[in-house]
Parts: structure tokens; sequence; C-alpha cells
């Protein structure tokens, strides 16, 4: 079937990595978060769309996880429970994605040959924002200092 919506887990390889972390052991579960992480970060000439796939839907993930995230709801992510991911997978989940969204990355051109491209980037941008938030703008300095 491939790719259905824009979710983090609306795609055969999210899907199937879902499965994956759901039949491996508790404590295999974040080794396998990081490698897929990893490898899409790492990514420097190409990042190929099942890597892209696996990489947004292993940040899903770690959102899920942190204070101002939201859960990775689909009924098609891990349905296993996960252990609590260290703090240093955000930073690198914040990589990831913008590896996801960079040019050399197969997936972003994919999407934005398609209607649903934007708002595919909105998904990502919301991922890695609550791993990272912008800083806000700041405002004229009533005092000279």
């Amino acid at each position: 079937m491939g790719t259905w919506d824009i979710g983090p887990f609306d795609n055969d390889t999210a899907a199937d990595f879902a499965g994956d972390l759901d039949e491996a052991a508790l404590e295999e579960r974040e080794p396998m978060i990081r490698r897929v992480l990893k490898r899409a970060a790492d990514a420097t000439d190409f990042l190929e769309t099942p890597d892209a796939e696996r990489a947004v839907a292993a940040a899903a993930l770690v959102v899920a996880q942190h204070p101002d995230g939201q859960p990775a709801c689909s009924n098609y992510g891990p349905s296993e429970p996960l252990p609590e991911f260290p703090v240093d997978l955000r930073a690198i989940a914040v990589e990831a994605l913008d590896q996801v969204v960079a040019e050399s990355s197969e997936i972003a051109g994919l999407w934005d040959d398609v209607a649903d491209g934007r708002k595919w980037r909105q998904d990502i941008t919301r991922l890695r924002d609550v791993l990272d938030p912008p800083v806000p703008p700041q405002e004229e300095a009533l005092f000279g200092i």
C-alpha cells in the first residue's frame, strides 16, 4: 500500500518498524530507536525514503515522552510499552528530522511533489519544535545598556 497519510506511522515502513519494536524485548527497544535516529542524523550524502520514514516514526515516539509532546496516536504505531528514553535522544531526533527535510532527502522531494506535502512538512516541524523549541523574536529593548 505504501503511504496512506502524513502521520509518522502512516506508511508501510513505519508500521513495520512499530511491529519490530513490539516484537523486540523491552530492553532492545530504545537501542533500536537510537539506531534508526542515528542512521538518519548521520546521513551526509543522501537519505533514502525508508530510513527517513523510520526516523520520523522514531522521533514521534521520542516526542511522545517529552513533557510538551503529544502521544504518537496511530493504529499502526507500537502497541507494546516503551522504556523511558534518555534525554540525549531528543537531540539525535532533532538532527534526524533536519535530515528528513533536507535537500538531500528522497522523501522530502517526494512530498514536495504532492498536494499534502506542505502539511507533511508542518507535521515534521511540529515534532521538531517540541524537541527544540524556536527562540521567540526579541522585542525592542526599552532601555539602552
